[in-house]
């Protein structure tokens, strides 16, 4: 591999120790447990659907948000599953769903042609790998020698990675037609990884490419198979892996891992992992979320030989957990969030996961703006929860999204990154949202217990309460 530059730093953060043997760490539940937050039942077999006003607030390009729709995700032979990230594409809403219920929920297709009157129209992915689940769902218009059409990437992660007749990976789907979705391919992790976390679909000139997460892959296929992928999809039928990547491939660290315990130069134990990827709109540059070493920037304009340019850091007493990017401002701005379920730990700062924005314009030095905090970041007393941390961004014009789990959805102004402003919250009852989507007409939410919401922007004023 390339290397412009060593790796380390010595200011890093984040204490999330793990055995040689990983344990959950996170509320996306690599481990396939039901994760639960307090005393809310959002992850058992009741429906919950008590949709009360939600609480929307703000001011500028969200003065007028509203609940335009809520609809529950439809059973599967009797089962009741809860969504996970939501995506959407020409029209229509694309929901990955999590382990509830034995898990196995598909994606979910829903048309917007009426935002106020989802219809689910189609599932798939399914019924193609038994003992798994299929969070994570992007889809794009692809060109390519092989494929014309809509395509789309599913993640698929095992339950029980020691399981038999079961695998984890990414399924493609043919989506031109939203109603008839038609399996094209299958690309597998390892037989005992857990398979593919978060991914990431792009074009790169007339190839297609999936940037794939597979959380603890090298350790759990004894290095034959790494966290970071890079797989070329441009026959959907025939995915080929191009290129991986994992830290302990890097002369500076795999001196100081054990397992996946990363002694790092602070005298910390902490975590490193592959969480997440994303790329800018050209397939240029991407942004790894490696957990405990920060937000990873790899050149990627030669898919099978990347060049690692730098990274994001953190202060001593921070705890780590970069769990997912976002761009905006054309690529110089990078949106960091972070997944701290667990407030109190000694030797670091009593809070939960927040927002971090980093001037990116040299990516091989990125610079800390801000920080963003909510009321329930600060929310220590409730002890160990992933109700109060961050979850997902997601970036429009100079406004930032921010799916917040019992927070609902924080809207963000970063017309000055250095100074970001709430300028509204929409919090249904029971709060449980996972992922956020913004469209041009309409923004979406996947609420784990109450499905997807369709939140909309119109000319009429709608009663807000004032942000304090």
């Amino acid at each position: 591999m390339n290397l412009k530059k060593p790796f380390l730093k010595t200011s890093l953060a984040a204490l999330l120790a793990l055995s040689v043997v990983p344990t959950a760490f996170a509320h996306d539940a690599l481990d396939g447990s039901d994760l639960s937050k307090g005393q809310r039942s959002v992850f058992s077999n009741e429906e919950i659907v008590n949709l009360s006003d939600p609480s929307i607030s703000g001011s500028k390009n969200l003065s007028f948000l509203k609940e335009g729709a809520a609809a529950q995700i439809k059973e599967l032979a009797g089962v009741q599953n809860n969504t996970a990230d939501v995506y959407a594409h020409k029209g229509f809403a694309y929901l990955g769903t999590h382990t509830a219920n034995g898990a196995n929920g598909g994606v979910r297709v829903f048309d917007l042609k009426d935002p106020s009157n989802p219809k689910e129209v189609a599932v798939f992915g399914h019924n193609d790998v038994p003992g798994t689940w299929q969070e994570k769902v992007i889809v794009k218009s692809i060109n390519t020698p092989h494929f014309k059409g809509d395509l789309a990437v599913v993640s698929v992660q095992q339950l029980n990675r020691n399981a038999p007749n079961t695998s984890g990976g990414f399924l493609l789907y043919d989506v031109t037609n939203p109603s008839e979705p038609k399996k094209l391919g299958y690309w597998e992790t390892f037989k005992s990884t857990r398979g593919t976390h978060e991914l990431y679909l792009t074009m790169q000139g007339n190839r297609a490419l999936v940037f794939t997460s597979n959380p603890y892959a090298d350790l759990y296929s004894s290095g034959k198979q790494k966290d970071f992928q890079i797989v070329d999809v441009t026959n959907p039928a025939k995915p080929e892996t191009l290129w991986q990547f994992d830290p302990r491939s890097l002369p500076e660290v795999p001196d100081s891992f054990n397992g996946y315990n990363w002694n790092a130069p602070d005298g910390k134990s902490r975590a490193v992992f592959n969480h997440s990827v994303i790329t800018d709109h050209n397939a240029q540059f991407a942004y790894v979320s490696m957990w405990d070493l920060g937000t990873v920037i790899f050149d990627i304009k030669d898919p099978e030989n990347p060049v690692y340019v730098g990274r994001t850091d953190f202060s001593s007493e921070q705890q780590g957990a970069a769990h997912s990017s976002a761009l905006a401002k054309g690529g110089n701005v990078l949106i960091e969030t972070r997944e701290v379920s667990t407030p109190v730990r000694n030797g670091y700062e009593k809070s939960y996961g927040y927002t971090r924005i980093f001037d990116i314009k040299d990516k091989a030095n990125p610079k800390l703006l801000s920080e963003f905090k909510t009321d329930l970041t600060e929310k220590v007393e409730d002890g160990a929860t992933f109700a109060n941390t961050v979850h997902d961004p997601k970036v429009h014009g100079n406004t930032l999204y921010l799916s917040h789990y019992a927070g609902g959805v924080y809207a963000v102004d970063i017309t000055d990154p250095s100074k970001p402003k709430q300028i509204g919250q929409y919090k249904p009852d029971q709060a449980d949202v996972w992922g956020v989507f913004v469209d041009r007409n309409y923004v979406l939410a996947s609420d784990m217990g109450q499905g997807l919401k369709v939140l909309l922007k119109n000319n009429a004023p709608q009663q807000a309460k004032e942000i304090k």
